[in-house]
């Protein structure tokens, strides 16, 4: 067995966050020089020891909060101070916030004796400039310099240089760094304060914060379940806080994919996660639209992947190494962010995006759409497949991107060119949308896309769907000889909105994912517990990603069959207030009967875009909410099946949207101004 390298945990740290900033550190605070811990601006770790001692002891952690996105209060009492006593007479709270540009830390300590005390206040510091994909891999780089400068010390790298100040402190450089000395008096019944910071100058930045406020805030919600509404509410702070911009493109806004491993834009992520935030505006899912349509492909080179059309798939500042693995700083391996761009701009168009910003866009939509034809079905079957072409970039390209997600129901790997079932759904879904788009707007064409995902829809229909012990199901995919891979898997969930499938299909599909192989009780596994390739905590393959799971709900409700969402609503709703709301990427799929709390997946990001978005579509589910701006509508189909709701705060063309459902299933909904109408009705199911 190897004894190389892992990949550090990060369920147990603690996470402030203001992109491009993260700081993880041990719920003591501690900083310690191992493992994820550390301050991290963009793709650099900064700082990877930040240990703060008090007359050379450390204090005895009693209790970590959070203080929003960004900031976290940990309390410690310092039991080698103060009077002899049983109790504790002096302890420290130690404040920090993560701000875009580094991050500040006030140590307060706190005295309650009747006596002033002397004490020397420390923090060792020391940094390695790591490039993230290196501590990703579970290694550090080269301990890097501290020199004397300003109010601190300086640390510079090749891309990067940090400010880290003390004020008030002895600034003494070590072997392994630096440590700011404070010589202090604590008053008798009194407190004393010190402060550090880092600041962070990044030059070749390739994504920067945001400007100014978030477009979004948390709508207050108030709900039967009273999971719901805190969920929601901190869901939205953590997604306020992944905002971010490209150095050439600040007045674009998009959603970094998630802390620490992926703060940059992504195009799958960033698109879902602004899909799913259009009841809050559109103003996020206008900033990923214009970011990703100015990277639009227009060239072949194998290995970037891009080819005239493609939505790329990843930014970074360099080269992103794992393994064997080599991606070049703007990738475009992605086999759905292309019709998924299509999609968000359907979308975004519906729940009211000017007309004067979708018109400019629409080339670039009809570039997506060729692309599908020209590129993405490379051997002319009719359905969008994948392959590595380079040796070097991602094995899989779906959503499910490790190495090892496509399998077979005997746990076999597929081999490609792998065309996904997921993946169809999004073309026939951009298709019916592009057309509409190009109806709208007096462009030809349309009728070019209609047939298309007709034919798409008739020869999914033929190819992809087989039968087990429970019934019918959508394969995963077909290999790369048009085999169909045949293990249960969620990816059968994201074809509910698609427009695909017929009712019997969609009753098939809504019946299989909250049979108990799929269904945790936590939300939606990825691969069932019958395949042979399902492990719980596998990276694809039977753990469960939350965004998945939420995507399923929502289609489970725009198919009528509010039931199954409601049992996969509840298990989010479940995972959400375990987690404290913050909901990571993924979590273990181990069944709730048996595991009653979920299990984190140690690696996972938190937070992370999808799965925060996850809690705006669980409630827009439970509203039964959906847009249609160009025909000046409003629908509202709630389900009966869940409670009273009441949401106000919505935006749909910039207007504000307040929606009730009361416990029985009817509704009202009101909308500022005359300019759209309000349809309540019935859910179909």
């Amino acid at each position: 067995m190897s004894e190389g390298p892992r990949q550090p945990a990060l369920h147990h740290l603690v996470t402030c966050l203001a992109s491009p900033t993260t700081v993880l550190s041990a719920r003591d605070g501690q900083l310690r020089g191992c493992g994820a811990h550390g301050v991290y601006v963009a793709d650099v770790r900064v700082l990877s020891r930040a240990e703060l001692t008090v007359d050379g002891v450390e204090p005895e952690p009693v209790a970590c909060t959070p203080t929003g996105p960004g900031g976290a209060e940990f309390l410690a009492v310092l039991r080698n101070l103060g009077d002899d006593i049983p109790d504790p007479t002096v302890w420290v709270r130690r404040a920090r916030v993560a701000q875009p540009a580094g991050c500040e830390e006030t140590v307060t300590l706190v005295n309650a004796s009747t006596g002033a005390i002397p004490a020397t206040v420390e923090v060792a510091m020391g940094g390695d400039l790591a490039e993230i994909e290196t501590v990703k891999i579970g290694s550090n780089g080269v301990p890097a310099a501290f020199d004397p400068g300003g109010d601190g010390f300086v640390v510079r790298g090749a891309r990067l240089a940090a400010q880290l100040a003390g004020a008030g402190s002895d600034a003494i450089v070590t072997a392994g760094g630096g440590t700011f000395r404070w010589q202090v008096t604590i008053p008798a019944r009194g407190r004393v304060r010190v402060r550090w910071s880092v600041r962070v100058q990044d030059p070749d930045a390739v994504v920067v914060p945001a400007d100014g406020p978030a477009p979004f805030v948390p709508p207050p919600v108030t709900a039967d379940d009273r999971r719901l509404a805190p969920l929601v509410t901190r869901a939205v702070e953590d997604l306020a806080a992944l905002r971010m911009c490209t150095a050439d493109r600040r007045e674009d806004e998009f959603l970094a994919a998630g802390s620490p491993w992926y703060l940059t834009l992504f195009g799958r992520d960033s698109m879902w996660a602004a899909r799913m935030l259009l009841p809050l505006g559109t103003d996020i899912a206008r900033g990923t639209l214009a970011t990703l349509a100015a990277r639009q492909g227009t060239a072949l080179d194998p290995r970037t992947a891009e080819e005239p059309g493609k939505i790329l798939h990843e930014l970074r500042r360099g080269e992103f190494s794992f393994g064997a693995t080599s991606l070049p700083p703007a990738y475009y391996g992605t086999v759905d962010a292309t019709p998924l761009w299509v999609c968000l701009l359907a979308d975004a168009w519906r729940w009211g995006l000017a007309e004067s910003v979708v018109a400019p866009l629409l080339p670039v939509a009809e570039r997506a759409l060729a692309w599908m034809v020209d590129y993405g079905d490379a051997d002319g079957d009719g359905f969008l497949e994948y392959v590595d072409g380079s040796g070097r970039g991602l094995a899989n390209q779906g959503w499910k991107d490790s190495g090892d997600s496509v399998r077979f129901a005997d746990g076999r790997i597929a081999a490609g060119p792998v065309a996904l079932a997921e993946v169809q759904g999004y073309a026939h879904e951009a298709a019916l949308a592009g057309a509409e788009l190009l109806d709208a707007f007096g462009r030809p064409g349309a009728d070019r896309w209609r047939d298309y995902a007709g034919r798409l829809a008739g020869a999914f229909r033929d190819r992809f769907w087989l039968a087990d012990d429970l019934g019918p199901y959508p394969a995963m995919a077909l290999d790369g000889t048009k085999t169909r891979v045949d293990a249960p898997a969620s990816n059968m969930g994201h074809l509910l909105s698609s427009g695909m499938l017929n009712r019997a299909e969609a009753s098939a599909i809504a019946d299989r994912l909250v049979h108990a192989s799929m269904s945790t009780g936590f939300g939606l596994r990825t691969m069932s517990s019958a395949a042979g390739g399902y492990s719980p905590l596998s990276y694809h393959c039977g753990s469960v990603w939350p965004h998945d799971t939420a995507i399923a709900v929502h289609g489970l409700i725009r198919a009528g069959f509010p039931g199954q969402a409601a049992v996969l609503a509840e298990g989010l709703l479940a995972a959400g207030a375990a987690f404290d709301g913050r909901v990571p990427e993924l979590f273990g799929g181990f069944d709730r009967a048996d595991v009653p709390v979920p299990v984190p997946y140690p690696a996972a990001c938190r937070p992370q875009a999808w799965s925060a978005a996850a809690a705006v579509v669980i409630l827009q589910a439970f509203l039964g909410v959906q847009a249609d701006v160009p025909h000046g509508v409003v629908r509202v189909t709630p389900s009966a099946r869940i409670g009273a709701v009441t949401a106000s705060g919505l935006r749909v063309a910039g207007l504000g949207l307040r929606v009730t459902v009361s416990a029985d299933g009817s509704a009202s909904a009101e909308v500022e101004g005359d300019a759209l109408r309000v349809e309540v009705g019935p859910n179909p199911g």
